[in-house]
C-alpha cells in the first residue's frame, strides 16, 4: 500500500492570476493532485491575485478541490517598485509561517522567481525536518547585480550569496526552467541534482495552433506584444524608435503593465509615434483572440548579461500559434529560438538596426510548428516534473542530523 502524502506548494502567484509562475503551478498542482496516493493532501500557499495593479480579479482567500487545498494571502497595496515588493513578499513570508505551522508535511515545493521564496522554502524544511523541492525560474544574484545601484550592490550581494548558498543547499532536489542556468549550478553548486522542466506551452495555445498554412497579405501588419512592461523587458528602449522606423508598414500592439509602462509611453510620445497601441493586461481568453488577430509576435528583453541564460515562457506560446517571431534576446534564449522555431528573426537587445535587418528575413506567412508542439507540450513536460517531485515526498530521507540526503555536505 502506497503511503499516503502531504505536500505543500509555496506558490508567491497562483490563478487566476497572471503569470509564468501562475500558469505553470496551477498545472503542476493539478497534475500532483492526480498522481499522490488515494487519501494525499496538496496544499497550496499563494496570494489573492496581484500581478498586475490594472487587472482586477477576483478569487477566494480559501478553496478545496478534491485533495486540494488552496490558500490565497491577502498582500499590502504594492506597485512594482523594489522597496514594494519586499514589503509584499514579507507579508507573504508572515503568513506562510503561519499556516505550516499548523501541520505537518511530507515535502514542500517552492517556485521561486525571487531568491527568497528559495529561502523560505528552505526555512519550511528545516522546521519540519522534510525534503525541498525547488524550482529556479531566474537567477536572482545574476539580476540583481545589474538592477541595483553599485554601492547598494556591494553591500547587498554577499548577504544575498548567503541566503542563496544556505537554500540550494538545503534542496533535495533542484529544477532549472532553463539550460542557460545549468552551468551557473555546476560550477556553484556541483554536488546538487539538477532537472530541467521548461515550461512548456498550455493547452489554450495548443488548442490555437493552425491546422494549415496560410499567407499573410496585408498593406500594414499588426506586431502584438503581450507581458510586463518592466525593466527586464526593455520596451521602453527599443519601441519608439522601432515603431517610427516601420511607420506605414506595421502597427503594434503592446498589451501588459509594469514599472517602466510610464517611461515607455513617455518615449513614444517624445517621439511622436502614432503606429502604437498600449493597453492593459488581459485574461487568457481575450489573449488567444488577440493573438488571433495579429500577424508577427514580438519578444524583447533589455541588454543585461543575466539575461542571456534565461529562457522566457512566452517563447512557448508564440511558437505554438505558427506566427512569425520577432525577437531582441541574446544568449540561451536566442539559440533556442534558432534551433526551435522556424520563421523566426532575432535581433541583439535595443539594437533598433539589427531588429529592422532581422525583420526582413520574416516570411508573411502562418504554418504550424507540429514538432515543436509535440515536443513542449505543457502537460508532458509537468507530467515528469510531478512525479519526480513526489518521489522525493518521503521522509525516510531526511537525516538525523536535519539535513536532506542529496549529496550535501
Amino acid at each position: 500500500m502506497e503511503s499516503v502524502l502531504k505536500i505543500l506548494c509555496l506558490c508567491f502567484y497562483f490563478k487566476p492570476d497572471l503569470s509564468a509562475g501562475s500558469f505553470k503551478n496551477s498545472a503542476l498542482v493539478h497534475e500532483l493532485s492526480a498522481q499522490v496516493p488515494e487519501g494525499s493532501e496538496v496544499t497550496v500557499i499563494a496570494t489573492l491575485p496581484n500581478r498586475y495593479a490594472s487587472f482586477d480579479v477576483s478569487a477566494p482567500a480559501y478553496e478545496q478541490h478534491g485533495n486540494v487545498h488552496i490558500h490565497r494571502l491577502q498582500l499590502p497595496g504594492h506597485q512594482s517598485g523594489m522597496l514594494d515588493q519586499s514589503r509584499a513578499f514579507l507579508s507573504y513570508a508572515r503568513g506562510v509561517m503561519r499556516l505550516a505551522n499548523r501541520q505537518h508535511f511530507d515535502l514542500v515545493y517552492a517556485s521561486s522567481s525571487r531568491l527568497m521564496m528559495s529561502v523560505l522554502g528552505a526555512w519550511v524544511s528545516k522546521r519540519q525536518n522534510i525534503p525541498l523541492y525547488l524550482d529556479i525560474r531566474d537567477l536572482f544574484l545574476d539580476t540583481i547585480k545589474e538592477v541595483l545601484p553599485g554601492k547598494l550592490t556591494l553591500l547587498a550581494m554577499p548577504v544575498f550569496a548567503v541566503l542563496e548558498k544556505w537554500a540550494i543547499r538545503r534542496a533535495s532536489h533542484v529544477n532549472v526552467v532553463s539550460g542557460g542556468f545549468v552551468p551557473y549550478f555546476t560550477r556553484n553548486y556541483p554536488e546538487v541534482q539538477l532537472s530541467q522542466f521548461t515550461n512548456g506551452i498550455d493547452q489554450e495555445f495548443l488548442d490555437a495552433a493552425p491546422a494549415e498554412s496560410r499567407t499573410i497579405d496585408k498593406t500594414i501588419s499588426e506586431v502584438l506584444y503581450a507581458g510586463n512592461m518592466g525593466e527586464g523587458q526593455g520596451l521602453h528602449h527599443i519601441i519608439s524608435g522601432l515603431a517610427k522606423q516601420f511607420e506605414g508598414r506595421l502597427n503594434f500592439r503592446l498589451v501588459g503593465a509594469g514599472g517602466r509602462q510610464a517611461q515607455l509611453q513617455q518615449a513614444l510620445q517624445a517621439a511622436g509615434v502614432t503606429n502604437v497601441t498600449v493597453q492593459p493586461p488581459v485574461s487568457r481568453e481575450v489573449l488567444v483572440g488577440l493573438y488571433d488577430q495579429a500577424d508577427i509576435l514580438f519578444l524583447h528583453l533589455n541588454d543585461f548579461d543575466a539575461f542571456k541564460k534565461v529562457l522566457p515562457s512566452k517563447i512557448f506560446e508564440y511558437g505554438a500559434l505558427g506566427k512569425p517571431v520577432w525577437a531582441g534576446v541574446g544568449g540561451y534564449a536566442a539559440e533556442f529560438i534558432q534551433e526551435n522555431l522556424d520563421n523566426s528573426a532575432v535581433f541583439s537587445p535595443c539594437d533598433i538596426a539589427a531588429a529592422t535587418k532581422a525583420f526582413e528575413t520574416l516570411e508573411m506567412k502562418v504554418a504550424p510548428r507540429k514538432e515543436f508542439v509535440a515536443k513542449f507540450s505543457r502537460h508532458a513536460i509537468i507530467n515528469r516534473m510531478a512525479k519526480e517531485i513526489i518521489s522525493f515526498a518521503a521522509p525516510a530521507q531526511v537525516g538525523s542530523d536535519n539535513k536532506l540526503k542529496s549529496g550535501v555536505e
